[in-house]
């Protein structure tokens, strides 16, 4: 898209006629303007001059008869009544091919320091997933860069993973690795609620030159109002929609569903809506439902969207409302363990508590086989390693057991390998982890140490 497509593109924006209205009430977070009764609908903004000269955005939430109720996206101070509030439709998002490689807020602003183009189609935040009777069905498996996803964990082209941990896990660390080596033609990232210093370490270190130069970032760091972070995960996926819709694979990584939900939480209570589902709105579960249901393949002929949503979940609790709820409409799930990472294996990946659902018509029946070999083996060691570590299983008690203490090291080692060789290379890795060990003569140093 050239500069003159621009032009267009914001021209054709323009209305001749613009509505406004006056604030008559401030109702605690909300504000309620009146004159607007024929124009507003719920999700529109409005531009609300304040008497010191500055403007603040607001989106209804509510309309009575009379007045249209409204968040403001920001600080209230200034706000009186009085003060003139011009609406608008509601904002959407204009993605252009040009956004790779740049890092922009939730409303397409561009956060870089650099100049950037809209495209001539402006997007709905809340567009309807593609019809289920005609989408696609997954792709084949996508290399990752990592063993264990390569493997035992694999990912196909157009799932949705959810991958659920606590805070300091590494978790960040993982979502750059795949960044970077992931096979996807574009990668789209929405950092939702991030600390603001993080977002240039993750751009320089986690991400990296070469990972940003395939990559659009969208994001909104923690001290955003709620309206914002709220729209970071959704802009996200517009973005998405946009490069899919071309045919190409992208890889969407979403951190974190969570932070979203937690907006969403503080714009519905604002809203009137009651509290449940331990202080979370009945709404957010189809916010978050809505969401995932937009990645995933396209229509026959389009791309599709593979799509890695995380999850923080305070104490390991898989059963709170937003992993409950996301684990429910996912392809699978990724869970990450804090002991794991504390004893310094990265990912922290526990392997029997994940699930890939693309399991087994991805893999041919030799790997699938191994897979299931891994599990048993990393199951029996699980089951046996407090008696193992306090040293009361004797040796001999159970083969299966006796298997899964030797090759245990080899496995754990493996899980946390990077696989620059490929998928192939990857399953040949594992089965050397699964190979008994070859005995040795007797009377030799490791015949007796055994």
């Amino acid at each position: 898209m050239n500069l003159f497509d621009d032009m267009r593109a914001q021209i054709a924006h323009l209305r001749p006629i613009r509505v406004s209205g006056r604030i008559t009430r401030i109702d605690g977070q909300l504000v309620a303007v009146r004159g607007l009764t024929d124009a507003a609908r719920i999700g529109d903004w409005l531009d609300i001059d304040t008497r010191c000269g500055a403007r603040i955005g607001a989106e209804i939430l509510r309309l009575t008869q009379d007045e249209a109720l409204a968040l403001p996206n920001g600080p209230r101070d200034g706000l009186a009544i009085g003060d003139r509030a011009e609406y608008r439709p509601a904002r959407g998002i204009s993605p252009d091919d040009s956004w790779i490689g740049r890092v922009i807020d939730p409303f397409g602003t561009p956060l870089d320091g650099r100049p950037l183009l809209n495209g001539a189609v402006t997007r709905d935040l809340s567009a309807q997933p593609p019809e289920p009777a005609r989408r696609g069905r997954l792709g084949s498996r996508l290399e990752t860069g990592m063993c264990v996803f390569d493997t035992i964990l694999p990912v196909v082209e157009g799932q949705r993973l959810g991958l659920f941990a606590g805070s300091g896990v590494g978790k960040t660390m993982l979502l750059g690795n795949l960044a970077r080596q992931m096979q996807a033609d574009v990668v789209v990232i929405a950092l939702v609620g991030e600390r603001g210093r993080e977002l240039r370490e993750f751009l320089e270190d986690v991400l990296g030159e070469d990972g940003l130069k395939r990559a659009v970032v969208i994001t909104a760091t923690s001290d955003q109002p709620p309206l914002t972070r709220r729209r970071c995960a959704p802009a996200a996926m517009s973005v998405a929609e946009h490069f899919r819709d071309q045919g190409k694979h992208v890889l969407l990584l979403t951190d974190s569903i969570t932070r979203m939900a937690e907006a969403h939480r503080e714009v519905a209570l604002a809203a009137g809506e009651d509290a449940s589902l331990r202080g979370y709105p009945p709404s957010v579960a189809h916010q978050i439902t809505a969401l995932a249901e937009r990645a995933g393949p396209g229509h026959d002929g389009v791309g599709a969207i593979t799509a890695i949503m995380t999850v923080l979940v305070a104490g390991s609790d898989m059963e709170e409302p937003v992993a409950d709820i996301l684990r429910g409409v996912l392809d699978g799930h990724v869970v990450m363990d804090r002991a794991i990472a504390e004893r310094g294996r990265f990912p922290a990946i526990d392997v029997l508590r994940s699930v890939s659902r693309s399991l087994p018509h991805c893999a041919r029946p030799e790997e699938n086989a191994r897979i299931s070999e891994a599990r048993r083996l990393l199951g029996a060691y699980d089951r046996a390693e407090m008696m193992i570590q306090a040293g009361l299983y004797e040796k001999g008690t159970d083969p299966r057991v006796d298997r899964a203490v030797q090759v245990w090291p080899l496995l754990d080692s493996f899980i946390g390998e990077a696989a620059p060789g490929g998928i192939k290379q990857s399953f040949a890795r594992l089965a050397k982890c699964l190979e008994p060990p070859t005995p040795q003569p007797p009377g030799t140093k490791a015949a007796r140490k055994g």
